[in-house]
């Protein structure tokens, strides 16, 4: 069983830098998409960047300013630069296998 531990989240002013890190226990392999996704207030969750050894793709409203790397086979990392009040959300490591594997979340604050 797969488990996702995200870790880096905090508050910073707008045009701050922040890095998110997912750890990965359980049998999982460099072939697995994996993504980070990003929840606000009042909207559907939605999809920051995600990668897999044939492409690494990012949502239109990140795309220039963050990073998305697989570290190890264990380790997801977003570097998240030039950040805006508009990121402000809750950060969810996603492991996509025969089902959805979701971390707990990790809460990003960006003040104006």
């Amino acid at each position: 069983q797969v488990q996702l531990v995200e870790s880096g989240g905090g508050t910073v002013p707008a045009g701050g830098s922040l890095r998110l890190s997912c750890a990965a226990s359980g049998t999982i392999t460099r072939t697995v998409t994996m993504a980070w996704y990003r929840q606000t207030p009042g909207r559907q969750r939605e999809m920051v960047a995600l990668t897999n050894p044939s492409r690494t793709d990012y949502a239109t409203s990140v795309r220039g300013r963050f990073i998305i790397s697989r570290d190890d086979v264990r380790t997801l990392s977003l570097q998240m630069n030039n950040l805006k009040p508009e990121d402000t959300g809750v950060y969810y490591c996603n492991a996509k296998m025969i089902e959805n594997i979701w971390g707990q979340g990790t809460q990003v604050t960006v003040s104006a």
